[in-house]
């Protein structure tokens, strides 16, 4: 599985947890992205090490100076969660309904991103200095 696949299904689950209403998943789906952002163990790498193959992300990425040595694909997954998280509490545990399209827009950016290859905050944490 590469990186633009994960990537469309984040997204894919993003929108269904939303339409279905169940909290869990997106709490569930938060707790992965933390997880895999910590440990680096992330599922693209394990599954193409359990076939045997190396798949390139797929993603359109650019050459920057490195400030930072974390990878952009781990800050991309922590950056997600805090902002997925932040967002999806805000509005339907605290009331605050005002952005209650943010989780809906990270939803279909995930997965537009997932679908053309190209990644505005990916490309934003590049520009930074993620490796």
């Amino acid at each position: 599985m590469s990186e633009r696949l994960y990537l469309f299904l984040v997204g894919v689950y993003i929108l269904i947890s939303l339409y279905i209403g169940l909290d869990y998943l997106i709490y569930a789906l938060v707790a992965w992205l933390v997880f895999e952002a910590i440990t680096d163990l992330r599922l693209t790498t394990l599954l193409q090490a359990a076939r045997r193959v190396r798949l390139d992300s797929g993603l359109v990425v650019f050459r920057t100076k490195n400030r930072f040595d974390v990878d952009a694909i781990r800050a991309w997954r922590l950056f997600v969660a805090i902002v997925l998280a932040a967002s999806y509490l805000s509005v339907y545990e605290y009331g605050f309904d005002v952005i209650w399209f943010f989780p809906w827009f990270m939803g279909f950016a995930i997965m537009g991103a997932g679908a053309s290859g190209i990644c505005p905050v990916m490309l934003g944490l590049k520009w930074v200095g993620f490796k």
